[in-house]
C-alpha cells in the first residue's frame, strides 16, 4: 500500500508545462499534459543533464531545452535515435491535487 504525499494543486502546474518540486527526498520535475495527466521524472536529461522542467511538453513527451532530446513522460525513455533513460515516479491527481508516491521517493533517495 503506497503512501501518497500532496505536493501541489493541479492548477499550480500549467497545461503543457512543468514545475520543479522539492521534496525531502530530492527534487522531482512534475509535468502536466494538455489533457491534465501528470507525470513525475528526474529533472536531468540523460544526454547532458539539461533541466527537463524547462522543456516543452507535447503529447506525453518533453523536449529538453538544451539539445532537443525528446523524453517520454510515461517511461522516461529517450525517443528516436537517442539513447538513455530518466527515472520516473508514480504520480496521480486526486480532488484537484497532485500526489506523489512517498514510499517510492524514499526508496529512490536511499538507492
Amino acid at each position: 500500500m503506497s503512501t501518497w504525499i500532496d505536493i501541489a494543486a493541479l492548477e499550480a502546474v500549467p497545461q503543457r508545462g512543468a514545475r520543479l518540486i522539492k521534496t525531502r527526498h530530492g527534487c522531482v520535475a512534475v509535468f502536466r499534459t494538455a489533457v491534465d495527466e501528470v507525470f513525475a521524472l528526474d529533472n536531468a536529461c540523460p544526454h547532458k543533464n539539461g533541466p527537463l522542467a524547462d522543456g516543452i511538453v507535447h503529447g506525453k513527451a518533453v523536449t529538453c531545452p538544451l539539445h532537443n532530446w525528446v523524453i517520454s513522460l510515461e517511461t522516461g525513455q529517450a525517443q528516436g535515435a537517442d539513447e538513455g533513460q530518466v527515472a520516473t515516479y508514480p504520480a496521480k491527481v486526486s480532488e484537484g491535487r497532485i500526489l506523489l508516491d512517498a514510499d517510492f521517493l524514499q526508496q529512490r533517495a536511499v538507492a
